[in-house]
């Protein structure tokens, strides 16, 4: 396995080895040992699956702490642009996002700590999108940011047209307002 820092400390993508032959392919997808031996030393919990159509965004969501979730997300169908957005105060990326397609194609994942606002936005026509999570649901930590802040700029990768939102999402504050309780300690 391959894991490559991002530019946003903490954030690891990882390309585990894939063994493929005419009868398909083979990836270890968790190994906890070999997880932990690369720095990822959360101990995940809950496991989530979720099916989405072309245009959908989710996100951006995060829990409170201490019912902050770390996640290892990957897709097994389809394609989608994973973003993080830094939500650590003092972190010299406070702030900033960072944006990577992940696809059933490429079988990257991406490792998500604590302190992070997560979302996504479906580049295919149908996703099946997983997620390890450290800690349990809380709906009464659960929080959010605005998809479309002007502050984050995020570029979906989707026509505006094209976006798919839930009401829920759609009425998140942006990241200036959003109740945030994290702190850099890295």
């Amino acid at each position: 396995m391959e894991v490559i820092k991002t530019d946003i400390p903490g954030l690891l993508v990882l390309k585990p080895t894939v063994f493929e032959d005419r009868r398909g392919f083979f990836v270890e997808s968790y190994n906890e040992a070999r997880y932990h031996k690369f720095g990822i030393d959360s101990q995940f919990i809950q496991d989530n699956t979720s099916k989405s159509s072309y245009g959908v965004i989710r996100g951006l969501h995060f829990q409170l702490a201490p019912y902050s979730q770390a996640k290892l997300v990957q897709v097994l169908k389809g394609s989608v642009l994973d973003v993080a957005v830094d939500l650590r105060k003092g972190s010299p990326t406070y702030g900033q996002h960072y944006a990577i397609e992940i696809s059933e194609e490429n079988k990257l994942q991406f490792f998500i700590p604590e302190g992070f606002a997560h979302g996504f936005s479906v580049q295919s026509e149908e996703v099946i999108f997983t997620y390890k999570c450290n800690n349990y649901y809380n709906k009464e930590a659960e929080r959010g940011i605005s998809y479309n802040d002007p502050f984050l700029n995020i570029d979906w990768k989707i026509a505006e047209a094209d976006h798919i939102i839930s009401h829920k999402d759609s009425t998140l504050p942006s990241f200036k307002e959003a109740e945030k309780n994290f702190l850099y300690n890295l």
